[in-house]
């Protein structure tokens, strides 16, 4: 798997699928895109304008410093912060992003377990279905 290193030269590879259209708002190390497909309404991609541990840190942060003022806010009840990595983790965009999806009472039936639920029927620990992986 290619990483490219910066949001420049992914975008020119054609790896980066995301249009100006889309920017919410940028600084000198991260750019904030609408998630073409949105999980909820204000679903928010974090973009290191460089591939660096360091700034992929930044994009997290900034992700929750987002998250938090959108609860403080009232806009959103709670949310979920998450990075896919690899193809086996359902990355499709191949260049590193954060997601921030905020979240309101009621958009899911059971939530309990968050982002456990990439593997369906994990997610709540609490009920029959759940197994210890092996």
């Amino acid at each position: 798997m290619i990483m490219l290193q910066t949001l420049e030269e992914a975008h020119a590879a054609g790896i980066a699928p995301w249009s100006l259209e889309q920017i919410e708002w940028q600084d000198f190390h991260i750019v904030v895109f609408r998630d073409k497909y949105p999980v909820t309404k204000g679903h928010l991609l974090f973009v290191p304008r460089q591939n660096t541990p360091g700034l992929i840190h930044e994009a997290f942060t900034s992700a929750l410093h987002e998250g938090n003022r959108l609860v403080d806010e009232g806009l959103c009840d709670a949310y979920n912060v998450g990075i896919n990595m690899g193809e086996a983790a359902g990355q499709t965009v191949m260049y590193p992003h954060v997601h921030l999806i905020p979240r309101r009472v009621g958009d899911s039936a059971d939530p309990v377990g968050g982002v456990r639920g990439v593997i369906l029927g994990q997610a709540n620990y609490k009920k029959t279905g759940y197994q210890t992986p092996v």
